[in-house]
């Protein structure tokens, strides 16, 4: 995989577009009807992400083009344009090594917002977001999964609204709530509990509504995104970037499910339906699963939660994650949502033990870590932000 380096392909005539899909961090250049509208785009996110990862502090141009492997020209062009539609601009000079200063640029934070939705059973968190992904508004609201598609339409929409109060620039709405759903045309299937949701467009119903780009996924895809693209997890298992880092997200709230990263990306399956984690059985003859099925993880898991039984639940939700690993051979496991935050240790002490055990039969000297996920019970929604955020600077869907 290489970058473009050649002043036409590289100009950066244009911003990415916040409904792109299927861009990596990198353009293969070697076959044939490689887009020049697309290399564009994926030079000037390229550029833009690295303002993005400057900071404050900025970095110049020189070092823009070092590091992407574009030319000086194509690299002037990119940040003339990031620049002229407010997106960039001058963070001071730096002395150089030879002749005059050279201009320091950085990344303008408040250019651009993208709001970040999670849609549990029983609450709505939305939260505002600036280009940087950090937080700069929340609102939080009961919200009745079960109480029909309009009704949830029209609450999300309200809260939306009031959090965009005042604000210009606008990405979009991401949008995350249970599944399964088809990411991609962002209409739902038979949530787990609510099958009356199964075929409504959720993305075209919302966007509407505010009239603003829209973009849905799993709660637990969305999580995973934001810990990939947002955080010191993904940065240090490569998984932000040509990395090869895999980690697990699982999220044990009002039901249970999986976001995976593997080789740096979100993977979401063929059918954007991977991640069904709490759906699998682990006891034939267990006890009836919103699914339908008998004795899944999810149904365990909560059960056991429900009278008091949290190591129990945590050993239950190892096993789900020792078969997770078993098949995967991911290098981290990631707990995350409301049970597990209100039971940290208990949750990652025993998630641990199990597969520390698995590790010892196989002969390993330790089992994969496991970890509590950063961000906290607005982690989803901060994912869902970065759905919108994410194709600005390049990061691809799997």
């Amino acid at each position: 995989m290489a970058y473009v380096n050649r002043n036409d392909a590289g100009s950066g005539a244009g911003l990415p577009g916040v409904r792109g899909r299927g861009r990596g961090r990198g353009v293969e250049v070697g076959g044939a009807g490689v887009n020049l509208l697309a290399l564009r785009s994926h030079n000037a996110a390229l550029v833009l992400d690295l303002l993005r990862t400057a900071g404050p502090a900025g970095i110049s141009r020189l070092e823009l083009a070092e590091r992407t492997g574009l030319t000086p020209q194509a690299v002037s062009k990119i940040t003339a344009r990031l620049r002229a539609d407010g997106f960039a601009a001058e963070a001071g000079r730096r002395a150089s090594t030879g002749g005059k200063p050279r201009t320091v640029l950085r990344l303008v934070p408040d250019a651009g917002h993208a709001v970040g939705l999670h849609l549990d059973r029983d609450e709505l968190t939305a939260v505002l977001c600036d280009l940087t992904g950090a937080v700069v508004g929340e609102r939080k609201a009961p919200l009745d999964l079960g109480g029909g598609a309009d009704a949830v339409v029209e609450d999300a929409a309200r809260e939306v609204e009031a959090l965009l109060a005042g604000v210009a620039s606008v990405l979009g709405v991401g949008v995350a709530l249970p599944g399964p759903l088809d990411h991609t045309r962002g209409v739902l299937h038979r949530v787990t509990g609510f099958p009356e949701w199964d075929g409504f467009p959720l993305r075209d119903a919302l966007a509407r509504r505010l009239g603003v780009s829209v973009v849905v996924d799993k709660d637990t895809n969305a999580a995973a995104l934001g810990l990939a693209v947002g955080s010191a997890v993904g940065r240090g298992l490569g998984a932000t970037g040509n990395g090869s880092g895999s980690f697990a997200y699982l999220h044990l709230g009002t039901g249970l499910g999986a976001g995976l990263v593997i080789g740096g990306a979100v993977h979401r399956g063929a059918r954007t339906g991977a991640g069904e984690f709490g759906h699998q059985v682990i006891q034939l003859d267990g006890p009836l699963c919103g699914c339908g099925d008998r004795g899944c993880v999810e149904v365990l898991c909560l059960a056991a939660v429900a009278r008091g039984a949290v190591d129990e639940a945590a050993r239950v939700l190892g096993v789900g994650a020792a078969n997770l690993v078993g098949l995967l051979d991911i290098d981290l496991v990631l707990l995350g949502g409301r049970t597990v935050a209100a039971h940290q240790e208990d949750f990652v002490r025993g998630v641990g033990a199990v597969l520390d055990e698995r590790a010892r039969r196989e002969g390993v000297a330790a089992g994969v870590p496991v970890r509590v996920a950063p961000g906290g019970e607005r982690g989803v929604a901060e994912g869902a932000a970065q759905l919108l955020l994410g194709p600005l600077f390049g990061w691809g869907e799997g």
